[in-house]
């Protein structure tokens, strides 16, 4: 078991690149099962979630071939439309190939999906939405097989709660639906507009993401393009934390400061210096003491539960009470027991906890129970007293490229250990 080995009070001093984003290559990923024609995709991250995708589209019959970050990916035929279970346990984006194989072959097998025990994440939405044009759903001994042998129709969906996941699987279905689709109370995520503007460029017709209403007009087939992944804003807000954490100074380079404007509003009032320096870098750093802030998860462009954890661990070390209150995911605060035996103090009540801030965590074993909260630990790592041992980094692995090299780029003492 792979482990990573921190010595905390450093302070970090330097420049980071951002990686592309996990969460939105993964449906761009999936998207290229929607045409026959070669795809090329720039900027996809050595993430393990990438990895298991490139695999699962391989076992679908797409050709791919690697050169760094950059994949070209040619699906000629699907030579079948199964996600068997060996293939998806450990990665809840699966699901999104279900409207791609749906739209493109009729049919589509894709197992229920594993990833992060955060939480319920029903994907009784997506399945709904496919019913509504027109597929035949059911769910079976671990399976959903979804049939629509005479092809999609558009149709309205209306969403009853919003699903990132959800909107970006029917937006892709409706591609090659007939006629016109329109979802409403559609995700408003920075990676649903940048997959709107992959299949725009694949010949669809996309107006509104972005945006709560989506207007998809259907076309016959799509057509090869080349896409570059957008910058993934939740490692960039996981080291905008850390150098406020560590009162160090970070410049995070190829970014979006757009897609970081809830973060770097909190960041802001907890007293970080953040600086946007271009369209493309920000600066960050920390002179004063961290300031108590309350925050509550929201889907975009509100403060993103996946930031919620790191931003735990800033308040630790905040002069005073602050207040975390989550929203969107009823089991996402099992970071808490590991931060408690760190030394720090908080108290749970329902969906919202209460960090007692202002005494400096020591180190100790800890073990991650998830993607964000080994973020989470990370950072309270680097500032704590003394040195700390994360077990069970393969989380981390998931979502974070070369994430303890990254840090020891800019003065973090890290190292991987098994």
């Amino acid at each position: 078991m792979k482990k990573l080995e921190i010595e905390g009070g450093r302070k970090l001093q330097g420049s980071i690149r951002i990686s592309g984003a996990k969460n939105a290559a993964l449906p761009a990923l999936a998207a290229t099962l929607l045409t026959d024609e070669p795809m090329v995709l720039e900027r996809i991250p050595a993430v393990a979630d990438l990895k298991t995708m490139e695999g699962l589209l391989q076992s679908l019959g797409a050709e791919l071939e690697s050169e760094g970050e950059r994949r070209t990916i040619v699906t000629r035929e699907i030579g079948t439309a199964e996600a068997p279970y060996e293939l998806v346990k450990t990665m809840r984006a699966s699901s999104l190939v279900l409207g791609p194989l749906v739209a493109r072959t009729g049919r589509a097998r894709v197992s229920v999906p594993g990833g992060c025990a955060i939480g319920a994440r029903p994907i009784n939405l997506h399945l709904a939405g496919l019913e509504k044009l027109g597929a035949t759903v059911r769910q079976e001994a671990g399976y959903i097989e979804a049939l629509a042998p005479l092809g999609l129709q558009g149709a309205t969906v209306a969403f009853q709660r919003i699903t990132v996941t959800g909107t970006e699987d029917l937006m892709m279905a409706a591609t090659l639906a007939k006629g016109e689709t329109i979802l409403e109370n559609a995700a408003r995520e920075p990676e649903v507009v940048d997959l709107a503007a992959m299949l725009n460029a694949m010949g669809a017709r996309i107006e509104g993401a972005g945006q709560s209403t989506i207007r998809i007009q259907g076309v016959e087939r799509l057509h090869g393009a080349t896409h570059r992944i957008i910058a993934d804003r939740i490692e960039a807000g996981t080291f905008l934390i850390a150098a406020a954490l560590t009162g160090g100074e970070l410049t995070l380079e190829d970014v979006n400061p757009e897609h970081l404007g809830a973060v770097i509003a909190k960041l802001r009032q907890a007293g970080a210096e953040v600086e946007v320096l271009n369209g493309t870098a920000i600066r960050v750093s920390r002179q004063g003491e961290i300031r108590p802030v309350d925050v509550t998860t929201e889907e975009h462009p509100g403060f993103p539960t996946d930031m919620q954890a790191q931003w735990m661990a800033l308040m630790t070390a905040a002069s005073g009470d602050s207040h975390v209150v989550e929203t969107i995911f009823e089991n996402r605060f099992m970071h808490v027991a590991e931060l408690t035996r760190m030394g720090a103090e908080i108290e749970l009540a329902g969906n919202c906890a209460t960090i007692r801030g202002g005494k400096r965590l020591s180190g100790a074993t800890v073990m991650a129970s998830d993607l964000r909260a080994s973020a989470c630990l990370v950072l309270a790592a680097l500032a704590a007293e003394g040195t700390t041992v994360i077990d069970r980094v393969y989380h981390l692995d998931r979502g974070y490229e070369r994430l303890e090299e990254k840090l020891a780029g800019v003065g973090a003492a890290v190292r991987r250990i098994d």
